[in-house]
């Protein structure tokens, strides 16, 4: 059973971000040549390091967010694989993919090379857990010459470009996996010995995770320099970035897990950026402060397939008849959330004026007497507000429902060995792969890892199984909404709000770009 790990980052951590891979507002992050200049940046983020900046779990998005790593490839606007370590690659034919390297150095002045690149990411693949975006995917690194990585996956894998984007699969230094036990963010071992490619992953710690070490040897703007417990980090410019040098000289980054006290910190001069201001906290900020992005993340109302009352899929058809999502983008949400159209919502252009119109569910069963349990949790400040309207909304449809609130870590094991009728979760659904069919049979396929619906139907299987078999992009998305309208037919899952995060940025700030698939935060071209 897939234990509480991955889904830190794709359930838990609620901000999408200030600059990065899209539409640069007045900057672009990879400007090469920015030039120095800038100041300090002073930044509150939403959550703290979970697992000691480990690459491979929760943390991998906050070095991404950061401006710390990078993959081989990125994710442009619309979603595609773009060039970042990489910059080209070519399909083989099989499973192989070959990636031509860029001229790059990690952060250590050692060079970016094929043997480097190959050992990284065999390193990724004996993590454990693994990292989400290897679900189902055996994968295999090997350097092919002077400038080239072959990666080879054991099925051919349309998506592979769009996978290497994760940011769990960034690329560190040898020397980013030789750390001891118990050694933290910046206490690297400074040796300078040769690593192979494919050497074989030590496993250090003393619950049996391998010790990765990413400070001083990722690849990004900024490098990981301080990190004062759970409460503080430093990091410094990368004066050798492939990209160009950074404005910003230093960030100084505060972890500020209550929201109120982020957005005080940004009004009283503490910071100068501010993620995920809370609905209730938006007006309380001077209007041009106020930055609003759709996102990929949808949240939904997820029902029990599998045991309890929603087993019945007439019981299933009159929760969803009884929930009014409107009532939550208005109310909870304040009119910052778009009504829950599907599973994708419109931040994916590709998406973006597609309505499902799922045929052949069946009639609704009238509800009275029938008991159930709706469990979410509190790590998102309107996630249990939601829930209490659901809650009052089922009751008036005969329902008696039981409300469960626990944190989000407390809550996901129990989440998918269906201990609860239904849930209601936030989930950015291209955080882990970029892929939007990768995404459907990790959450709703018989075999999927994060099923919290439980869903397990042929006719799911057979869309997602098709809509994998796509290589062309425009051809895989048409298949993958197909998919989600034959997921969407089974009445699981049942859409209610795509999520706008509000960030708060001071009047100085500059080079913002607003990434709706929750990645990025600081680039080469964001300074005050």
């Amino acid at each position: 059973m897939h234990s509480v790990r991955r889904r830190w980052a794709a359930a838990l951590l609620l901000v999408p971000l200030l600059t990065g891979c899209f539409a640069a507002r007045d900057g672009s992050p990879y400007d090469a040549g920015a030039g120095a200049g800038g100041g300090r940046l002073r930044v509150a983020m939403a959550f703290p390091p979970a697992e000691r900046f480990s690459p491979y779990g929760a943390d991998a998005t906050l070095l991404s967010r950061l401006g710390v790593t990078e993959g081989l490839t990125r994710l442009d606007g619309n979603g595609g694989a773009v060039p970042a370590l990489a910059e080209s690659w070519t399909r083989e034919s099989g499973g192989g993919w070959v990636f031509t390297l860029r001229e790059a150095r990690f952060q250590d002045g050692t060079e970016v090379t094929p043997a480097a690149v190959a050992g990284a990411l065999t390193h990724a693949t004996h993590a454990d857990p693994s990292p989400a975006a290897l679900t189902g995917v055996r994968l295999t690194a090997e350097a092919v010459g002077e400038r080239r990585v072959r990666v080879t996956t054991a099925t051919a894998d349309s998506a592979l470009p769009l996978r290497l984007s994760s940011p769990s699969l960034a690329i560190l230094a040898p020397k980013a996996y030789r750390t001891t036990a118990g050694a933290g963010a910046a206490g690297t071992d400074e040796s300078g010995a040769d690593t192979s490619g494919t050497a074989e992953p030590r496993s250090d710690t003393a619950d049996g995770k391998a010790a990765v070490d990413p400070a001083g040897t990722a690849t990004g703007p900024f490098t990981l320099a301080r990190t004062s417990g759970a409460t503080r980090a430093t990091l410094h410019r990368f004066d050798d970035y492939w990209g160009g040098l950074a404005h910003a000289s230093d960030l100084d980054v505060r972890f500020i897990a209550d929201g109120t006290a982020r957005t005080n910190a940004l009004r009283s001069g503490e910071v100068d950026m501010a993620e995920a201001v809370p609905v209730s906290q938006a007006a309380t900020l001077d209007q041009p402060t106020v930055r609003e992005v759709p996102t990929a993340r949808t949240t939904a109302l997820f029902l029990n397939t599998r045991s309890g009352p929603f087993a019945d899929p007439a019981v299933r058809a009159a929760a969803r008849e009884a929930v009014d999502a409107s009532a939550l983008a208005e109310d909870v949400y304040e009119g910052h959330a778009d009504t829950g159209r599907g599973l994708f919502g419109p931040a994916l252009t590709w998406a973006a004026g597609e309505r499902p119109r799922p045929s052949g569910r069946p009639a609704a069963k009238r509800a009275a007497n029938t008991t159930l349990t709706l469990a979410t949790y509190d790590n998102r400040p309107e996630l249990p507000e939601v829930a209490q309207v659901l809650q009052q909304q089922l009751r008036k449809a005969g329902f008696s429902v039981k409300l469960e609130v626990r944190e989000y870590s407390r809550l996901e094991g129990d989440a998918l060995a269906g201990k609860f009728d239904a849930v209601v979760a936030a989930r950015n659904t291209m955080l882990d792969t970029g892929d939007p069919v990768s995404y459907l049979a990790d959450d709703f396929t018989c075999d999927g890892g994060y099923n919290l619906a439980r869903v397990c139907d042929k006719a799911v299987d057979r869309a997602v199984a098709e809509a994998g078999s796509r290589a062309d992009d425009a051809a895989r998305h048409r298949a993958a909404l197909a998919a989600q309208t034959a997921v969407l037919r089974t009445d699981g899952v049942v859409p209610l709000v795509h999520q706008r995060i509000i960030h708060g940025v001071g009047a100085s700030v500059r080079g913002v770009i607003l990434d709706p698939y929750e990645r990025t935060l600081v680039g080469t071209g964001t300074r005050r």
